[in-house]
């Protein structure tokens, strides 16, 4: 079904794939999506490299549904053979840096936009396509969502298979460090700090967050860097690593900090505690509606535009999360059927 509108997609995201769009470089992408939109005969809205479209007759008294996905991409990994901006597609595969996430998502949420807005719906929809996505941006659809009217749900286009992640792990990352006293290696002197952090770094590794989450799991700290040290025989004064928290939404990420606080001495700075978990009622009608679709409800271990978003969503998108970010990226033709075929079944005609 819906093979005109495929058809679409496939066309633009093989265009989309040509230009490249690293995150906070987005502005040439932005540029011809914004072109295109309008040569649909929509309106089309900026900011910053944030292009989005209210839909013909909006009525604030309606709730709102935003579909939201994202045009940055990482840039290429080591390990392409082929050129990573120039679209080729082989046994149903279309290869291109991005193609799996998340331009199979923005193409196909675009594209079931246009056909779901061709006709009166209950509810508002409106289709954002948000820059800084893969560096958790505050240009990005943080700074977005200030400009749009109020939202009541969220799609977020990410590569799920097409299945509803309901949950999302938040994200924190802390800068810890221990201090010492410096002293020569050869003598009995000074105050190791490699030795002082041990305990802490023991800490992250063995301690347990009571609450657990149906869906996301326990909270999960995981020490991922560490530096000290200036020469061999000189005992370090100074120890630094740095800890990997992915939260469940047990927890907010202050709460998390709270805790690591009372049990750690040393110095622990948050990069940011702005990137929170997030879970949606199961009972919701747009997750009801998905399961009555076979879709398979989970909990995401990644993160996405989901963590700013203050209202319900879901993280729903055509393609493989393992294929992001690798060499030789793809999304298949029929991948991006299903996904217009799915959202558009998944919205047509519902009453949230």
């Amino acid at each position: 079904m819906y093979q005109d509108e495929t058809n679409d997609a496939v066309a633009l995201l093989q265009q989309l794939i040509a230009i490249p769009s690293f995150s906070k470089e987005e502005k040439q992408v932005a540029d011809f999506l914004e072109r295109y939109i309008e040569m649909k005969g929509y309106v089309a809205v900026r900011k910053d490299n944030n292009v989005w479209i209210l839909p013909p007759g909006f009525d604030s008294e309606r709730p709102t549904v935003l579909l939201n996905s994202h045009i940055d991409t990482v840039k290429p990994v080591a390990g392409w053979m082929r050129d990573a901006f120039k679209p080729s597609v082989e046994n149903g595969k279309l290869f291109g840096l991005g193609s799996n996430d998340a331009g199979a998502s923005v193409v196909s949420l675009l594209h079931a936009f246009f056909y779901l807005t061709q006709k009166q719906q209950s509810y508002n929809l409106i289709f954002a396509a948000s820059a800084e996505e893969e560096i958790s941006g505050r240009n990005g659809i943080e700074s977005l969502l200030h400009e749009l009217p109020k939202i009541d749900f969220a799609i977020v286009g990410e590569p799920t298979g097409m299945n509803l992640a309901v949950a999302e792990k938040g994200l924190m990352v802390l800068d810890c460090e221990v201090q010492g006293k410096a002293g020569h290696a050869a003598r009995n002197e000074g105050e190791n700090a490699i030795y002082k952090a041990l305990s802490a770094i023991e800490w992250f590794k063995t301690f347990d967050f009571e609450k657990k989450s149906e869906l996301l799991g326990a909270v999960k700290m995981t020490v991922t860097q560490i530096n000290a040290g200036t020469q061999h025989n000189v005992i370090p004064d100074k120890c630094s690593f740095v800890v990997d928290v992915r939260s469940n939404e047990m927890y907010s990420n202050q709460e998390i900090l709270d805790e690591i606080d009372r049990h750690i001495e040393c110095s622990v700075i948050p990069r940011s505690t702005r990137l929170s978990s997030t879970a949606t009622p199961l009972n919701h009608a747009i997750v009801k509606r998905g399961r009555e679709l076979n879709r398979t409800v989970f909990g995401s271990p990644t993160l996405s535009d989901q963590a700013l978003m203050p209202f319900p969503s879901l993280k729903m998108g055509p393609g493989d999360s393992a294929r992001s970010h690798t060499a030789d990226e793809y999304i298949l033709i029929s991948e991006i059927n299903e996904a217009i075929d799915i959202y558009i079944k998944l919205l047509d005609g519902l009453t949230i």
